[in-house]
């Protein structure tokens, strides 16, 4: 083989696969742990949309998001300050994990075979008769209330588990220099697990098909789902405890002492002093501003394109059956993103990397409110293609949403946890689960409140949809500005924390010189 020939391939490697050898003890398990989280993820996030819709329409993810899951997330921030300064960062991290795993269990066992003794279906529907139309997805979250405390810990699992116990995680144990390079990685075993997901959805959600008509399909169906996720929930519990054990105690992946150095270098705060820190970081508050815009832009766009999915496919078995082809192809391009993405970060820079998620968002969800509103103006064009225009519809939002959900996957989420590395320690434990816990929930509880506000106004998601467009493109305007700003910021924080680093290795130098001599 040529040197030029050797030169290209090492080229070519570098852009699909630039790890070293020796690295993969330390890369390989972050994958793995992140594919197990990411499984979870994708099957709660499809079944909780599923049971919630299904049962009570799209309405009531409205309030579930603003009444429950915002509420129960600053209770979950509470809780986790607490502990956080008890317990060590490895016990945290099982305290944190847990709960979640007992009560999916709990849920799918207990909760949900006894569904008709615990929902109030007699108060809930004297209230339905007395509040106004706008009310009554208020009202399904009481009725179904196993189905709303379902949804609100499959949301948390998102944000506590994937985002801040995950991601701190790596953080906390990854070097700028390999963030470049593995953050992307980390995300390749996330989106894997889609492509597994996806089709075992499908298959279990499919599996009425086999079963005596007698038989409740869709307990079945949970049955399969939730054990699943009880699997892969202890699968991550495992991976950590090896990591801890196998890797963090080898100096090449980690150095401890530099930890204990930089929790020594600032004092601990309680959590109104860690609010009152962040409120005054502007750094802080650009990272936020992004997260929060993201989440309501895709709340946005969520709702309205559920509801076309329920009027497609209301039984749950098939509604999930969909979702579950839907995060397959979700997992497919997000995969091919996340090499592309990987580059683009390497080559073009952070800002460039992060402003790419906005605009891919501002396009695809302006095409599909588009077809949404004008659809009636567009019966030929629907003719052609042979389908009805929910179906259709039931596309647009599906590809709107691939795309946007890869470009996050691939830009956003690895762009955003960047952002932190530069962070002193205080600010990235404190300031990431400020952000990730409360700021992603204010995020999509706030596209929510401003969804529910009209709802209670106009009465239905159908009649809110022009008014949501424009709410959206506003949205992602004030993201692109926010993106620009921290661009800077990162720039500059980044160089700072460099040269500091080639101070200190100067000085470290210096210091055993006289020693080696």
């Amino acid at each position: 083989m040529s040197q030029e020939t050797k030169s290209e391939f090492g080229k070519l490697r570098s852009f699909f696969w630039p790890v070293h050898v020796f690295e993969l003890k330390k890369l390989l398990p972050m994958l793995l742990m992140f594919f197990f989280v990411n499984f979870n993820y994708t099957v709660l996030r499809d079944t909780k949309d599923t049971l919630v819709v299904t049962a009570s329409g799209p309405e009531t993810i409205l309030f579930l998001k603003t009444w429950g899951v915002a509420p129960c997330a600053v209770i979950f921030l509470l809780l986790y300050a607490k502990l956080s300064n008890i317990l060590s960062r490895e016990n945290l991290f099982y305290a944190a994990i847990v709960p979640f795993l007992v009560f999916f269990a709990f849920f799918v066992y207990v909760l949900y075979p006894n569904r008709e003794l615990l929902h109030p279906n007699a108060s809930a529907d004297y209230l339905q008769s007395i509040l106004p139309l706008g009310l009554h997805g208020l009202v399904a979250c009481y009725r179904n209330w196993t189905y709303s405390l379902f949804y609100i810990l499959s949301e948390l699992w998102g944000s506590a588990v994937l985002s801040l116990m995950f991601w701190g995680f790596a953080n906390e144990i990854t070097r700028v220099t390999e963030s470049k390079r593995f953050y992307t990685l980390f995300g390749l075993g996330g989106n894997v697990a889609m492509l597994i997901s996806g089709p075992a959805i499908v298959y279990f959600s499919d599996i009425r098909k086999t079963l005596p008509a007698d038989v409740d399909a869709w307990q079945v169906s949970l049955n399969y789902l939730m054990s699943m996720v009880v699997v892969a929930g202890v699968a991550v519990i495992g991976i950590y405890w090896w990591m801890n054990r196998y890797v963090l105690t080898d100096a090449r992946f980690y150095d401890p002492n530099a930890e204990k150095k930089a929790k020594k270098s600032k004092p601990k705060m309680g959590l109104g002093e860690s609010f009152a820190y962040l409120v005054k970081s502007k750094y802080i508050l650009c990272i936020a501003l992004i997260v929060i815009a993201y989440g309501i832009s895709i709340n946005l766009v969520e709702v309205t394109w559920k509801g076309q999915i329920k009027v497609q496919y209301p039984n749950p078995n098939d509604y999930n059956a969909f979702m579950g082809k839907f995060s397959f192809c979700t997992g497919a391009v997000t995969i091919i993103m996340l090499f592309v993405g990987g580059y683009i970060i390497r080559k073009k820079g952070w800002g460039f990397a992060a402003i790419i998620t906005p605009i891919v968002l501002l396009a695809t969800g302006a095409a599909f409110f588009s077809f949404v509103i004008f659809r009636d103006n567009l019966v030929g064009f629907i003719a052609y293609f042979g389908t009805t225009p929910v179906m259709l519809a039931v596309v647009f939002g599906m590809i709107q949403n691939i795309m946007s959900k890869s470009t996050k996957y691939s830009l956003f989420d690895p762009t955003k946890e960047m952002a932190y590395i530069p962070l002193d320690q205080e600010s990235k434990v404190k300031g990431k689960a400020a952000i990730d816990v409360v700021g992603a929930r204010l995020g999509k509880s706030g596209g929510a409140f401003i969804q529910q506000g009209l709802v209670i106004v106009l009465g239905t998601v159908a009649a809110i949809t022009p008014y949501v467009a424009a709410v959206m493109v506003a949205i992602i305007v004030v993201w692109l500005f926010a993106v620009r700003n921290l661009n800077r910021q990162f720039v500059a924080l980044t160089a700072e924390k460099a040269q500091a680093d080639k101070d200190e290795e100067a000085v470290n130098t210096t210091t055993a010189a006289p020693a080696s001599a």
